[in-house]
């Protein structure tokens, strides 16, 4: 059973940094599409950036390029979302989502190509 696991979340000033981490059991992130997606009260859930681990090519949001960075660790299993300059717009739930396959770009950021959720961690920044 794959379940992939958040943790990281917390409440940061603007400007401040966290960086969120998906520790994805029963899942090799070797060869897998592993992404972020959020959700704000009120609103769709959103990707916010993506990873295939076969090669490590990434995907990010207009909203938080430049400024979120997605990164693997293939040893520990667990895919990491470090964010800076953390804006209140950034406020939301954050999920961690995965496949066991590789995504074509334009895909990467769409919540129903992925198999596996995690729960979900809260951010929240206050400006």
């Amino acid at each position: 059973q794959v379940q992939p696991v958040e943790s990281g979340g917390g409440s940061v000033q603007a400007g401040g940094s966290l960086r969120l981490s998906c520790a994805a059991s029963g899942l090799s992130i070797g060869n897998s599409c592993v992404g972020w997606f959020r959700q704000a009260p009120g609103k769709e859930r959103e990707g916010v950036a993506a990873i295939y681990t076969g090669d490590g090519s990434t995907v990010y949001a207009n909203s938080v390029a430049g400024r979120f960075t997605i990164a693997q660790d293939n040893v520990k299993n667990t895919v990491y979302l470090q964010m800076k300059g953390l804006k209140p717009e950034d406020t939301a739930i954050y999920y961690c989502a995965a496949i066991r396959a590789n995504l074509y770009w334009d895909f990467r950021l769409q919540e129903g190509r992925y198999s596996y959720w995690g729960m979900g961690t809260q951010v929240t920044v206050s400006s």
